[in-house]
């Protein structure tokens, strides 16, 4: 379990840039997509996956010029990526905080 915290704590620290993390969150969307979809029609599934990789390596590639987490911490990656997308419900939270904040400021 250190490990995948490790590779967690890594994952986060290479994702600062907010449209990088709204392009993981698609990213993040589009690998769940793949999975069901892969069950309709196997075609879609691959478009879908071309896309996590688009949208992933050109958001470390253009907005957080590094190098993509997967590279430190092959595998486990995937799953510490879908857990902060989650526990961010896809970057939903922060849009909530980002509102609350602007309404507290002008009260």
């Amino acid at each position: 379990m250190n490990y995948f915290h490790e590779a967690k704590a890594h994952f986060i620290a290479s994702h600062q840039h907010p449209v990088n993390k709204i392009l993981h969150h698609i990213t993040n969307l589009l690998a769940i997509a793949a999975v069901i979809l892969l069950f309709y029609d196997w075609r879609l599934t691959l478009v879908c996956l071309v896309f996590t990789q688009v949208f992933a390596l050109g958001g470390h590639a253009f907005f957080e010029k590094n190098e993509p987490a997967f590279r430190k911490y092959p595998g486990i990656t995937i799953l510490a990526s879908l857990s902060w997308s989650f526990e961010n419900w896809f970057g939903l939270r922060q849009v909530w905080t980002y509102i609350s904040r602007k309404q507290s400021a002008l009260n």
